[in-house]
């Protein structure tokens, strides 16, 4: 049987993979983003985040757990001022220039009757249709494609759009909430790519291991007062706790 098998008779690969890839247009300074003291409760009265403080640096690439989820998407929302803290404070760097991508990304697309080139095209520096295909095409919309209607698109095909959007901006900051929801394989390798190469700082929580894993030299995790702040890997950060006997 071994001997039958020839290379024409082996099927081709109909896997496809997006381009992730984030170029800041300038090179973030020595202060990124400090954050102090920072206390927000949520609609039941109890406590999200509890004084927390963390200082982020140049070449940070920081994945952010906690046991409760809310707590982590409160504080995105908080640094990217969609959010107010009950108490607290913070600073983004004078040389930041930031881009996010929200857990909740349906008010970019419901109810929108504009094709993805329109789209797309609203947060353009450049708004030829030429230079809009190429980005889109990068995230597999090509041909016909790109005259979806935004509000008919499918979980995935959002993510890709959000992920276009913010490759334009060329911002030196990336937050990220999730990113690899609603996303395939091939995608989630594409966007894990685009991030280990990304020159700037990433800001990131995820439920995908690996993806934390290859991505973040630091972690902060929130705790019910504060924050545990580990410079390593993942995989470091949990052999660390498991050795002093904690919850991970």
């Amino acid at each position: 049987l071994l001997d039958k098998i020839t290379i024409e008779e082996m099927p081709a690969s109909s896997r496809r993979y997006p381009f992730v890839g984030f170029t800041p247009t300038r090179e973030p300074g020595k202060d990124i983003l400090a954050v102090n003291n920072i206390s927000k409760a949520g609609e039941d009265g109890l406590p999200l985040l509890q004084d927390v403080s963390f200082r982020l640096d140049k070449g940070d690439k920081v994945a952010f757990l906690s046991e409760n989820p809310l707590a982590v998407t409160e504080l995105f929302k908080i640094i990217m001022e969609e959010s107010q803290p009950d108490a607290g404070a913070f600073k983004w760097g004078n040389t930041v220039s930031v881009s996010y991508f929200p857990k909740d990304n349906s008010p970019y697309f419901n109810d929108n009757d504009d094709n993805l080139v329109e789209w797309l095209r609203q947060y353009s520096p450049d708004p030829t249709e030429t230079y809009l295909r190429g980005f889109l095409g990068r995230m597999l919309f090509s041909g016909d494609e790109v005259f979806k209607a935004a509000k008919v698109l499918s979980g995935g095909e959002r993510v890709r759009c959000m992920l276009s959007r913010m490759m334009l901006f060329g911002s030196n900051v990336l937050v990220l909430d999730q990113p690899t929801n609603h996303l395939d394989l091939e995608s989630i390798t594409a966007l894990n790519d685009g991030l280990r190469d990304f020159k700037g700082v990433v800001i990131f929580t995820s439920h995908d291991h690996e993806f934390i894993q290859t991505i973040a030299n630091r972690i902060i995790r929130l705790e019910e007062n504060g924050v545990t702040d580990y410079r390593g890997t993942y995989d470091e950060f949990i052999e660390s706790r498991r050795a002093r006997g904690e919850h991970l």
